[in-house]
């Protein structure tokens, strides 16, 4: 695991030792991984929901631990992220972990069930956002900023093309958002929260003009952006960033 503990010079962890009726288990674990977008995802939607009652575990993916023995127990595919609960539930893949959270602690990201033509339009959104952006905005995710750490050159063959299939993506999308505040409708969703973690990416790779060469998905892009939960994940990155460069 990537987070040791020195029990020594950890006096919360002793409290919890010394007085275990006093500690109070976290409602469940979610193991995930620094710099994962799946992750983020999940960090996103618990800080949008203002839910803080868990405990996370990052493993270190360059180290294989995602691939160990005890993890592979918690995610067939071995990959993050999952979230285990104290009486054994397990759930991995970042959009049903998000989902499944929002239903069980209430979250307003989803629309509600009576609303059938709400649901349909989730659905449609979420849809979009897996089938036509997220596999194209994951190549060049990976090819220009996780191959850096990895010392290996990008295919730029593959970043020209799926760098064509994002913008094509999002040329509807700003015809879309023209009449819509958000990609599922007027309210702010998990259809939008998913979004984020590969466009925070793009930018990081050079390719920031994508969102803000377009009115619509510009101004879209800001209203997710700004939100206060959102802020608070970025804001804890970046803090966690400047304490690794020291």
């Amino acid at each position: 695991m990537s987070r040791l503990v020195n029990i020594a010079n950890n006096a919360g962890l002793l409290s919890k030792l010394v007085h275990p009726r006093l500690y109070k288990m976290p409602a469940f674990t979610l193991f995930g991984a620094r710099g994962s977008t799946n992750t983020d995802r999940v960090r996103l939607t618990l800080a949008e929901g203002g839910f803080t009652d868990y405990e996370i575990v990052l493993l270190d993916l360059q180290k294989g631990e995602q691939r160990s023995d005890q993890h592979m127990k918690r995610h067939p595919w071995g990959k993050v992220p999952v979230i285990v609960f104290p009486e054994g539930f397990t759930l991995y893949e970042s959009r049903a972990i998000c989902k499944y959270l929002a239903r069980k602690y209430s979250f307003p990201l989803l629309p509600p069930d009576s609303d059938v033509e709400a649901a349909a339009l989730f659905d449609q959104a979420q849809s979009a956002e897996m089938l036509y952006f997220a596999d194209s905005a994951g190549k060049i995710a990976f090819e220009k900023f996780a191959k850096r750490f990895m010392g290996l050159p990008p295919n730029e063959a593959v970043v020209a093309d799926a760098l064509r299939s994002v913008n094509a993506f999002f040329d509807v999308a700003e015809g879309l958002l023209q009449h819509n505040d958000y990609m599922a409708g007027k309210d702010f969703t998990l259809a939008d929260i998913y979004y984020i973690p590969l466009i925070q990416r793009l930018f990081a790779c050079g390719y920031g003009d994508v969102i803000l060469g377009r009115k619509a998905v510009g101004a879209w892009w800001d209203r997710c952006i700004n939100r206060p939960g959102i802020q608070l994940v970025l804001a804890a990155d970046r803090e966690a960033l400047a304490s690794a460069r020291k």
